[in-house]
């Protein structure tokens, strides 16, 4: 077996709730990539290794192992969305070990992602059956903390952190996962050079399917107009900077205020 470059040939780094779970799922359809097997609870899923803070201390060969694919041409994938925050010497560090790794950067409307990841928070509080209305409430900061919106919702801070590391970091918006699917996705296997062509029967009707399903999170819960309205304000400086730095508008927040 040839020697492997990389440990990791493709890291998505986010951001939570911003389809990288649907993501790993298309990519996963094509012969060329590799998801590792799942370990739990070592692993969340064969999606998240969360080798660079959860399982850092299992070691470099604990990784390598998690990551080796069945045949060494084949690109592996880690899509964990922590990673995006990770310190400068976590990512100096995933540099020497995945010199020519492909990174993925997805972001969402940050008042939507907020209240994505404030929602996913209470179903692991309450349980999938709750019946508790998002509310700015005594619980409400404390929400926020423990899911760390600032961290995840950094968006271009993130990004410039990569970016010392990373020459060529592809960033893509969660909007045209919905409105323009097709050439969002073929952007993705261009910048992975997978050639969808090579996809076997199986493989593409698995993909069919999920270019199908719905991405766009559409889960109706009970949320205050107040706690949209202070999320919007909460993010504004996120969607400046997003647009300063990316050319990047978004839309999502201002359809759900309008309803």
């Amino acid at each position: 077996m040839s020697a492997r470059t990389n440990i990791t040939d493709i890291l998505c780094i986010g951001c939570q709730k911003g389809s990288t779970s649907w993501l790993h799922s298309v990519l996963s359809c094509h012969p060329d990539t590799h998801a590792f097997p799942n370990s739990k609870p070592v692993t969340s899923t064969n999606k998240e290794a969360h080798f660079w803070d959860w399982n850092h201390q299992r070691g470099v060969d604990w990784y390598r192992t998690l990551m080796t694919p069945p045949e060494p041409h084949l690109l592996t994938m880690d899509f964990t969305p922590e990673y995006a925050f990770l310190p400068d010497a976590k990512i100096a560090e995933c540099k020497a070990l995945n010199p020519t790794a492909k990174i993925i950067y997805i972001l969402r409307d940050p008042t939507a992602r907020a209240v994505s990841a404030l929602r996913m928070h209470m179903l692991w509080r309450f349980g999938p059956d709750h019946d508790q209305p998002l509310q700015l409430d005594e619980t409400f900061h404390e929400l926020i903390a423990k899911a760390r919106l600032d961290a995840h919702g950094s968006f271009v801070r993130n990004w410039s952190n990569w970016k010392r590391h990373y020459d060529d970091i592809l960033v893509l918006n969660y909007e045209d996962f919905h409105n323009a699917r097709e050439e969002s996705v073929a952007r993705v296997m261009d910048y992975l050079a997978l050639d969808p062509a090579r996809m076997t029967d199986a493989g593409r009707e698995r993909f069919d399917g999920l270019m199908q399903r719905r991405v766009w999170e559409s889960t109706p819960f009970a949320i205050d107009r107040a706690v949209l309205l202070f999320l919007h304000g909460y993010t504004w400086r996120t969607r400046d900077a997003v647009a300063g730095a990316f050319d990047m508008r978004f839309s999502e927040s201002e359809q759900m205020l309008a309803g």
